[in-house]
This record gives C-alpha cells, sequence and structure tokens, in this order.
C-alpha cells in the first residue's frame, strides 16, 4: 500500500485507505485488553503489527503502530523482570506496576485512535 500524505490524493479517497488499517489498529489495541484475561493475545497483537508495519509508513497510524509495539516489547521484559524478583516479592510490586502502566497505554492509544489523532513518545 503506499504511502497516505495530505495533499497527494483527496480527502475522501484517503478516508478509504485509512479505514482498514484503522481497524486493524484498534484490533491491536483489542487484542492488547484482552491480554488482561486470555494472556497470550498481546504475542498475536505485535504479530499483526510486524506484518503490517510496511501498510502504514508515512500515516498518521504509524505512531500507533510503534506505540503498540513498544507496549508489547516492554511488557515482556518487566513482566520477565517481575517474575526473576517474584522471589523477592519485589516483583508483585513490578507486575502490578506493568498491569496499570499497560491498562494505561491501552486506553490512551485507543482513546487517541477513536479521535484519529497520532501517538508520541510518553
Amino acid at each position: 500500500m503506499n504511502e497516505i500524505r495530505p495533499g497527494s490524493e483527496p480527502v475522501a479517497e484517503q478516508a478509504d485507505a485509512i479505514a482498514p488499517l484503522k481497524a486493524t489498529t484498534s484490533l491491536v489495541y483489542l487484542l492488547q485488553a484482552l491480554s488482561f484475561l486470555l494472556g497470550f493475545t498481546s504475542v498475536i497483537g505485535v504479530v499483526v503489527n510486524y506484518l503490517r508495519l510496511a501498510d502504514v509508513r508515512g500515516t498518521w497510524l504509524e505512531t500507533h503502530f510503534v506505540w503498540q509495539i513498544r507496549t508489547f516489547w516492554f511488557q515482556l521484559l518487566w513482566g520477565l523482570i517481575g517474575l526473576v524478583t517474584s522471589v523477592f516479592l519485589i516483583g508483585f510490586l513490578i507486575w502490578a506496576g506493568v498491569y496499570f502502566w499497560t491498562l494505561y497505554r491501552v486506553v490512551k492509544g485507543w482513546a487517541n485512535l477513536a479521535e484519529e489523532r497520532p501517538m508520541y513518545a510518553e
């Protein structure tokens, strides 16, 4: 899929091209949210991110994909650190932190997507 840039094609055509990519982005947020219940769905989400990353390159949705990918990898890293340190009980605090941090990133990302706003590193 080609890059979608303001002024490069009529607005209606841009919206038609963005709609399926926006749906994919929303699906990944859903998969990340479901991971609180099922655990493994965030892995499916990050695979979707990597498979479709080239399609969103150059659009405002690329920032959401980067946000989602970083959420996954940092969640995994800190989850593993929490696992290793759970022997010392601090791991449970780390897991709690990871839980709320991930929840924040899913809610904030999904809200920005609904308002068609890009994500920025925060």
